[in-house]
């Protein structure tokens, strides 16, 4: 098959969480699989990044320098990476994580029905809905995913709800599936109004390749002059209030004083860094929880593996691939019931609280004292890490395709029969109406008034939806 995948943000960009990174390794495993993968994304600026960090297997394509475009514009560039075709558009402006790209118009013009099936990650950009609006046009399939961005939660629900409205409905509605990534993503569209029948159900994924060889404990300990007998509980995320940060801080202020909290991850910009540090000051905190730069790679690791346990206090999480990714380093975890991976970590390798700063005070003070709980769910990971691998994902997505290939087999003769038609009624149109206006001419004038009321009470014109 051949697939194109429409993210806003993708690799090396990664401060905007997992997204990126699942896309990436649903595409690498697709064509390991034998289909062909196209990903088409925003250029923010990943061009040296990628050339500096360039991976194993990842090789300089035929037209990774930037293409020229008609009167001299440049689209942007291409990489190949591990076999996954990328092509980056160039970026002419950015608001948050949206950008405007002049490049997708020419790209949905020329290349759009080169590919089987379209795969759409995320809202609130231009990129996908002007992709969806495309295949919509053309009969071409889509899947859309909506990342957990459907219901309008912390910050800007007016523009969100106005972009459902200009946008976003159309989108949906012109979806073959729909993908959640939780029963909690499920159960919120339902609850915005999609039809159950459209929305499958498949979980995120993690690369257990990446976990096999581990890092010695106490590098990350050492880097923050954490001592080794400290209880140490970590948060690796964006600062976004979405993610209970303000909750944690305020929960954490009420646990063992000897215990110490890291937060790392890069600013939101909606307030909650500031929220956090005006806390951390006002309980009187700073020499017990520290504030850290993003951490990825090999420090991501490392701070897995020297934590106590991993806390991820959301509000709001349509999967939660930070806890897995904790799991997988042998990490307990502490997870809130807005959590959609909280299912599966329950009771076995991790604790599942309520989103309150009471619940997580509880939960903070459980783990920090009960040693022996702690060892048990600390024993029960590599289960539950193995049940967590892209496999079973990447073989749910692959079925979905293929089911949606015959259609787009379907669709586009008949498509192309429509518009055939519709340029043969256009003539016939055209010649019925010369005539009409002939005819309709000679009666006017034998007729006078009356032809002037027939014409009154013509019957409007039927649009087509």
């Amino acid at each position: 098959m051949r697939i194109l995948k429409i993210t806003q943000t993708y690799f090396p960009y990664l401060s905007k969480g997992g997204p990126p990174a699942k896309v990436r390794a649903i595409a690498r495993a697709l064509v390991e699989r034998g289909h062909e993968v196209t990903v088409l994304t925003a250029d923010r600026g990943q061009k040296s990044e990628i050339r500096g960090q360039r991976s194993e297997g990842a090789e300089k394509a035929e037209g990774e320098e930037e293409r020229s475009e008609s009167r001299g514009q440049k689209s942007g560039w291409e990489v190949n990476d591990h076999g996954v075709e990328t092509v980056y558009l160039r970026t002419l402006q950015s608001y948050r994580a949206t950008t405007i790209n002049p490049g997708i118009l020419r790209f949905c013009a020329n290349r759009l029905r080169d590919f089987d099936v379209v795969h759409i990650y995320g809202l609130y950009d231009l990129l996908g809905s002007t992709v969806g609006w495309f295949c919509r046009r053309r009969g071409i399939p889509y899947i859309l995913e909506p990342l957990g961005m459907f219901g309008p939660k912390v910050r800007s629900q007016r523009k969100k709800n106005l972009y459902r409205k200009l946008v976003g409905n159309g989108l949906f509605a012109g979806a073959q599936i729909v993908i959640a990534t939780s029963e909690t993503e499920r159960t919120e569209l339902i609850a915005g109004g999609l039809s159950d029948s459209k929305i499958v159900v498949r979980r995120n994924g993690i690369d257990l390749d990446d976990f096999k060889t581990l890092p010695r404990r106490g590098a990350f300990r050492a880097e923050h002059n954490i001592a080794l007998d400290i209880p140490l509980v970590v948060f690796l995320g964006r600062l976004s209030f979405i993610k209970g940060l303000d909750l944690l801080v305020k929960a954490f202020a009420q646990v063992d004083s000897k215990s110490h909290l890291v937060i790392a991850g890069p600013d939101d910009a909606d307030g909650c860094s500031h929220e956090v540090k005006k806390l951390i000051d006002e309980l009187q905190l700073r020499d017990r929880v520290t504030l850290s730069a993003p951490l990825y790679g090999l420090e991501k690791l490392q701070a897995f593996v020297d934590a106590d346990f991993v806390v991820l206090p959301s509000r709001y999480e349509s999967f939660g691939n930070v806890a897995a990714e904790a799991i997988a380093c042998g990490t307990p975890v502490l997870v809130t019931d807005e959590c959609g991976i909280a299912p599966l970590v329950k009771g076995s390798a991790g604790l599942v609280v309520a989103c309150s700063v009471e619940a997580l005070r509880d939960g903070l003070k459980l783990l920090i004292a009960d040693k022996s709980l702690l060892s048990q769910l600390r024993a029960g990971a590599p289960g539950v890490a193995g049940n967590l691998s892209w496999e079973e994902p990447v073989a749910a997505m692959e079925l979905l395709y293929e089911s949606l290939v015959p259609l787009n087999a379907e669709i586009q003769p008949q498509i192309n029969a429509d518009n055939t038609n519709q340029k043969s009624e256009s003539i016939r149109t055209q010649r019925a109406k010369g005539s009409g206006q002939r005819a309709a001419g000679k009666e006017q004038r034998a007729k006078g008034q009356e032809a002037r009321s027939d014409e009154n009470s013509a019957s409007p014109l039927e649009l087509r939806p």
